[in-house]
Parts: C-alpha cells; structure tokens; sequence
C-alpha cells in the first residue's frame, strides 16, 4: 500500500505549464520596438530591391556597376575595388572600402554600425563581418553595435567570422574559419576559434 501511494505521489508532481512561467526575457515588438529609424527602414527598403534587381544578378566582370549602384547609396567605394555581386549589404551607407580591395564571394558586411576595408585588403567567401549583437543582460535584448576596422593589407580568409568592434590592423591575416573577436596586431597570423596568434606575417624581398 505504501509502495502504491509512493508511486502516485511521483507521478502527480509535474512542471508548471509553459505558459505559467513567467518570462524574464521578452522580445516582443512591444517590448523591444526597433531601434532603426523610418528613413533607415526605407533606405533598406529600396537597396534591397535595387540588390535583387540590379546588383545580384550582375555579371562577375562589372565590378564598375557595383561599385556606381554602391556609391548612389552612399557608400565609400575606391578606385578599382571588387566587390562580388553576391556580397550582402546591410546598409552601403555604412560601408567603406579602399583602392583595389577585394571583397569575394558571398562575404556579408551586415554594417549596422560603421565597416571600413583598407586598401589591398582581401576578404574572401563566406566571410562575416558582423558590427552589431544584442546584450544578453538586458531582459530586452537591446541592439548593440560598434564598428569594424579591417585595415590596409589585411586579409579575412574563407569563413571567418568577425565580431563588433574589431579592428585588424595593417597587414593582419585571419585564417580560415576562424571567430574573431579581439583585435588582430599588425602583420600578425591568428586562427581558430577564439582566434589565437599563431606568427608574424613576413613578406618576401
């Protein structure tokens, strides 16, 4: 008898439904409105018609068309720079990229803050270049966002991720796949996930 009353005393004891637990994060448009602008929304608005229209489906070759369409919307675009049509662009008008930079496949600049490209500087496919999050703290998940420097010289391999307010400095190398998220030294190696500093870039005579 004991026994029996034991066992249906476990069974009775269950969680508190989902939808009696209070929620201590909320991300609700009433409790999180957006943080953009109406004439941010609309300027997104508009570049992404003009992505899909007339800059995704562009030949490899016009890298001079891109380059126009990125100019008209605000973008600091140099000489010679190639920019990919598959590249994402959260907003042109946050973007910066220097004389003959190179910015490859299917990269994306999600620049909600500032994302500046030195000269010669390569970022190569799949790369992410992220100037934005969310503080995990805060029950509402604010936006937070901070710039990202990718210097003169530099190269961003395949696949790397690089975080909000990084900058790799002159001639810095971010090798493939790695997650990069404290700032990279001039003419400096890292790699891996955090991205550790594995040598010196030396260049040959």
């Amino acid at each position: 008898m004991r026994l029996l009353e034991s066992t249906q005393t476990t069974r009775t004891t269950e969680p508190p439904a989902a939808n009696e637990v209070e929620l201590r994060v909320r991300v609700d448009s009433a409790n999180c409105p957006s943080p953009h602008s109406t004439r941010n929304k609309l300027g997104r608005v508009l570049w992404s018609m003009v992505w899909w229209t007339l800059f995704r489906p562009t030949p490899r070759i016009l890298f001079g068309w891109r380059r126009m369409l990125l100019r008209a919307f605000g973008a600091s675009i140099g000489r010679n720079a190639r920019i990919s049509p598959s590249v994402r662009i959260w907003a042109p008008w946050n973007l910066s990229v220097g004389d003959e930079a190179s910015v490859a496949h299917a990269v994306d600049c999600y620049c909600v803050d500032r994302l500046s490209i030195g000269r010669h500087a390569t970022v190569s496919q799949y790369a992410l270049l992220c100037t934005a999050g969310h503080d995990i703290n805060d029950p509402k998940m604010r936006l937070t966002t901070s710039p990202i420097l990718i210097a003169d010289q530099a190269w961003i391999c395949a696949g790397v991720y690089v975080g909000p307010g990084v900058t790799v400095g002159e001639g810095g190398v971010a090798g493939a796949r790695a997650v990069v998220t404290r700032d990279v030294a001039a003419w400096t190696v890292v790699a891996g996930n955090p991205a550790q500093v594995i040598r010196e870039r030396v260049l040959r005579e």
